[in-house]
């Protein structure tokens, strides 16, 4: 995972190398802009340490794997995560489309309810809505993917019946991941509409959020082996967290680049 920016190494670039290694995937992550106004800390968390540039200075997530998509044939390529509240859900279902089709089926989707009150403010989402706001724009974007007549009405979200292509290469879409720590709304929200997890190794308790999730999918009758466990390792990774990780079910782990040098 690398924030590719203005100062990295060239996304094209980047993704041949990854494909020429044998890495398994090539994760961007995303945001629009950091107001100089901001007051939320790093991650929502008090007494995080300063905000990187490399947050407001990424390139568009979906611009670059396009770019990585075509200059590949075998890596995975994914978001991590799209900040799916502040987005135009019909856009971006059409983007998360067009770069699986672009990719030939290699497009994962991350997704995350985001920490920045002040982006979100600018994009005007109501920061306690935020969670919501991310449920309902999902359950529209399978809709675009998967009915040729597409129609949503939620809480938030009202989209009269229309027609959208393309729709994706992966059917009935590519896979969806939830990023971030997981409580009982982000486990209900797991069970009902993503495909995946992608906690922070060393930040979020992987074993209780597991179950939360196991619970919250049996709740409703799913079979939770069918979400499926990847690892985000911000700082890096050593043989022991691997080894756990991979204990407890992980199919991969992603680990991080720095975005200059």
């Amino acid at each position: 995972m690398i924030f590719p920016t203005d100062k990295s190494i060239q996304p094209i670039q980047l993704a041949k190398e990854v494909e020429a290694r044998g890495f398994d995937s090539l994760w961007f992550p995303e945001h629009s802009h950091i107001p100089v106004s901001r007051e939320t800390p790093w991650g929502g968390r008090k007494g995080a340490p300063p905000l990187p540039e490399m947050y407001w200075r990424a390139h568009d997530q979906f611009v670059g794997l396009a770019a990585c998509a075509a200059v590949t044939e075998k890596i995975r390529l994914g978001t991590g995560i799209t900040l799916v509240a502040q987005r135009d859900p019909i856009w971006l279902a059409k983007e998360v489309a067009s770069v699986d089709m672009i990719s030939n089926g290699r497009f994962e989707l991350g997704v995350g309810y985001g920490w920045c009150v002040e982006e979100m403010r600018n994009h005007g989402v109501v920061f306690n809505q935020r969670r919501e706001l991310l449920r309902e724009k999902v359950l529209l974007m399978k809709e675009l993917w998967t009915q040729d007549e597409a129609s949503y009405l939620g809480e938030h979200i009202e989209f009269e019946k229309s027609w959208a292509w393309p729709k994706p290469t992966q059917r009935p879409h590519p896979p969806i991941l939830m990023g971030g720590s997981v409580g009982p709304k982000t486990a209900a929200h797991i069970a009902e509409f993503c495909d995946g997890w992608l906690p922070l190794g060393g930040a979020h308790s992987v074993d209780s959020g597991l179950t939360k999730i196991r619970d919250a999918c049996v709740k409703i009758g799913r079979d939770p082996a069918s979400i499926a466990l990847s690892m985000f390792y911000a700082r890096g990774a050593n043989a022991e967290d691997l080894k756990a990780h991979s204990d407890l079910g992980a199919l991969r782990g992603i680990l991080p680049l720095p975005s200059e040098g």
